[in-house]
């Protein structure tokens, strides 16, 4: 095979792999982010501390993520008709794809929230900060960079998953190294496609990390006063207590 046709197969199978890890992304994070939130919140000594619902929670993440994802795809292809129409194809492959990535990114989530300084949450609620507050202005900020390494962890577990979609017919990379490369015994399309892979992956990770470090340094040259700093006016008593100290 030469290059003028494989070009135009490892463009569209590109673009494939883009878009399903793209939206998996992203509805891993929009689902994820809550619920790795709120198995910290309602933990024994949390904010909502609600034990059973924290177990219950907990188990359906603890077996979502412990499931192989060649498994789950299989497992989930009633489902994935039912939602998308089909089972082959990008969109088909998206289904089991977001699903595998929402209770990864869920712990990942609940690991960096759970390693910020409880003494900023207790600063916050003595103040009159409610639940809602603590987690908008100390939970998410404080935990950022690790979200964002979290994050780039996740993106690249489902390029890995988005390859695995290629033995169900999902499209994307994986699907062209396995029909050309491994069937058609194209072995130059195949290791192509493991190079690009390999780019994608190594630029994926540099961003993320560059990302994260950023974050950490702008937030650890913060300091608790920059953190403070948006509370005022959110919180009871402060703008009170702003005033009497310029007055005095």
């Amino acid at each position: 095979m030469t290059w003028t046709e494989m070009r135009p197969l490892l463009e569209q199978a590109c673009w494939d792999t883009l878009y399903m890890v793209g939206w998996a992304t992203l509805i891993a994070i929009v689902a994820g982010l809550p619920i790795g939130i709120l198995l910290i919140l309602t933990e024994r000594g949390g904010l909502l501390q609600n034990t059973l619902l924290n177990k219950v929670l907990g188990q359906i993440v603890n077996i979502a993520r412990s499931m192989p994802f060649i498994i789950l795809m299989v497992a989930l292809m009633g489902f994935t008709r039912w939602i998308v129409g089909t089972t082959i194809g990008r969109e088909a492959a998206l289904v089991p794809l977001a699903i595998g990535a929402i209770p990864f990114f869920a712990r990942l989530v609940e690991t960096s929230v759970r390693e910020v300084d409880g003494g900023l949450v207790e600063a916050v609620q003595s103040m009159g900060g409610s639940t809602w507050t603590v987690v908008r202005k100390v939970l998410v900020p404080e935990s950022l960079p690790s979200l964002i390494s979290g994050a780039t962890t996740t993106i690249v577990a489902l390029i890995g998953y988005s390859a695995m979609a290629g033995t169900v017919g999902g499209g994307g990379l994986g699907d062209l190294a396995l029909r050309y490369g491994y069937q058609r015994f194209e072995t130059e399309l195949m290791w192509i496609t493991v190079a690009i892979l390999a780019v994608v992956i190594s630029i994926i990770q540099f961003a993320g990390d560059y990302t994260a470090r950023r974050l950490h340094k702008r937030g650890g040259g913060s300091g608790p006063l920059l953190l403070f700093r948006p509370l005022r006016g959110v919180l009871p008593g402060t703008v009170a207590a702003e005033t009497t100290s310029k007055t005095g």
